[in-house]
């Protein structure tokens, strides 16, 4: 599977789907979409991992710079799809006490409605 970085908005959110694998290859590319969203006026991000294959340590560096760059900004980043191997990656890393792993886009609006209302 190549590596692809797509996006759109969607309930007020910035859905960003990432495909294949992040690793010391495909971070370089990742980080500068990202950033291309967030200057682009992406501030509430919802990083779809569904079709990724594989994280290493480069690419969760991208995604914890991406996270205190939004935080920042008073933006938000949160996840969805993560499947299990990828999952795995967070815990092991500690990195679920930081980042919000949703099982899908309806969950990720409800949180993101429920923090902004109040």
């Amino acid at each position: 599977m190549d590596f692809a970085v797509e996006h759109r908005v969607e309930k007020g959110l910035t859905v960003v789907k990432i495909s294949g694998e992040i690793d010391v290859f495909t971070s370089p590319r990742l980080r500068e979409a990202l950033l291309d969203i967030i200057d682009n006026g992406g501030a509430h991000l919802v990083i779809d991992l569904g079709e990724v294959t594989f994280l290493d340590s480069t690419g969760l560096g991208v995604l914890v710079g991406i996270y205190h760059r939004l935080r920042a900004r008073d933006g938000s980043m949160s996840f969805m799809g993560v499947n299990d191997r990828v999952r795995r990656v967070f815990h092991v890393t500690q990195l679920t006490k930081i980042f919000v792993l949703h099982h899908s886009l309806d969950d990720a609006v409800a949180a993101h409605e429920a923090a902004t209302s109040s």
